[in-house]
């Protein structure tokens, strides 16, 4: 039986405190450019902005076990404290997807977030080239395995926009590029999938 997951994002762009109510408003981010790959082949996980004391305050708050699976123990050997990405473990074969924040504020809610991709244990990837933070522009929410890869939706706010209810939502496929040593994750298109 595994132990009580992070609830997190889902949560947390509805649980933000006063102070963080007003999302950031839409700026030119990667979402709005022609994409370019930021992950590199061989790269390794980027330094995290965790310590113990981070990691140990989401074990106590959450009641969760020490990271379980090569990705998850890696991102936390890289300074991240690894969660259940939208209270779901992310792996299909041997694609493993690791929700992981910076540390916890109230609510359970997560600081900080990136979600970084493992094909056979081995880091391939982020699927932002920036940290997120929920509720706000550029936010990374719903994963999909698709045939050759990811679908990630993303959250474009504008000024006005609550951090519940963003202007539009973006998808970004990315493939799974295998033909090196190292398998590559590879963003290959934006498209706008949701305006409100």
């Amino acid at each position: 039986m595994r132990s009580k997951p992070f609830v997190w994002l889902a949560t947390a762009t509805l649980a933000l405190s006063a102070a963080h109510a007003v999302p950031s408003a839409q700026r030119a981010t990667w979402l709005d450019r022609p994409l370019q790959n930021w992950n590199k082949a061989g790269g390794t996980v980027p330094r995290g902005p965790a310590d113990k004391s981070d990691h140990d305050d989401a074990a106590e708050r959450c009641k969760s076990k020490p990271p379980q699976t090569p990705g998850a123990r890696a991102t936390a050997s890289a300074g991240w404290v690894p969660q259940l990405y939208l209270d779901r473990e992310l792996i299909k074969g041997d694609l493993e997807l690791v929700g992981a924040g910076s540390g916890l504020r109230d609510m359970w809610a997560t600081v900080d977030y990136n979600v970084f991709v493992f094909v056979g244990g081995i880091y391939a990837g982020a699927l932002s080239p920036n940290v997120m933070k929920p509720g706000t522009d550029a936010s990374a929410g719903v994963v999909r395995f698709v045939e050759d890869g990811i679908t990630v939706e993303f959250a474009r706010y504008k000024p006005g926009d609550s951090t519940c209810c963003p202007t539009s939502r973006v998808a970004v496929r990315y493939r799974i590029d295998r033909s090196g040593e190292r398998a590559i994750v590879v963003p290959m298109e934006v498209r706008t999938t949701r305006s409100y």
